[in-house]
């Protein structure tokens, strides 16, 4: 049974940084693309990064690009998204994603599996 869970979302200021991980277990961690998606209240679930299974290969919106990174731990089965100089906009709850591919990543609908999400609130 896959399980993705992630963690270290919370309240920040405009300008601030947050760290969140998604800890996938039941999948051959190093075999799959992994990624972020969000959605804002009222809005679709849109892409945010994504990361090949080497890690050699990422892949951001532009919205997000210079500001975020998502980087990997195939030792812990553990992805992660940096996000700095957070903005109000960035609102949202964020989901971990596993399954998508180079071709599709952004696309929520050909990713396998999802996390719970994990909320996070940018104030100005």
């Amino acid at each position: 049974q896959v399980q993705l869970v992630e963690s270290g979302g919370g309240l920040v200021q405009a300008g601030g940084s947050l760290r969140l991980s998604c800890a996938a277990s039941g999948l051959t961690f190093s075999s799959y693309f992994m990624g972020w998606f969000r959605q804002a209240p009222g809005k679709e679930r849109e892409f945010v990064a994504a990361i090949s299974w080497s890690g050699s290969n990422k892949y951001y919106a532009d919205s997000v690009k210079d500001r975020f990174t998502i980087s990997s731990d195939n030792t812990k089965n553990t992805v992660y998204l940096q996000m700095n100089s957070l903005k109000p906009e960035d609102t949202a709850v964020y989901y971990c994603a596993a399954g998508g591919d180079r071709y599709n990543y952004r696309n929520q609908y050909k990713w396998n599996y999802w996390g719970q999400g994990t909320k996070v609130t940018v104030t100005s």
